[in-house]
């Protein structure tokens, strides 16, 4: 029988109150959101001002979203900045997915 090793952040999860566990992986998520943003920026060496112009959407918040700085970001303005960067969103439930069809930008 094997014994199942418990990591750091098992161990700091598990002293968390339900609520600390909600707003952390409300954190957490918004960070790799933001991380996965800047990194597709960066791979394709796309400025804040390009994006926002191709998303048709304020410098101010696509650097706010970028940064990690703008907190609750409506959908409509993730999704037409994911677009500007060429993503594609796709909903995934018990193994089908969904395919969100994202607005067009201006």
């Amino acid at each position: 029988m094997t014994k199942k090793i418990r990591s750091t952040l098992d161990e700091f999860k598990s002293s968390m109150t339900e609520q600390q566990k909600r707003e952390y992986e409300e954190e957490y998520t918004s960070l790799l959101i933001d991380e996965m943003i800047a990194a597709a920026m960066e791979s394709d060496e796309i400025s804040v001002r390009k994006l926002a112009k191709a998303a048709g959407l304020s410098p101010t918040i696509v650097q706010g979203v970028k940064s990690g700085t703008r907190k609750n970001v409506s959908a409509q303005s993730l999704f037409k900045i994911l677009k500007g960067l060429g993503c594609k969103v796709i909903i995934e439930k018990n193994g089908q997915q969904f395919p969100i069809d994202l607005p067009k930008n201006k």
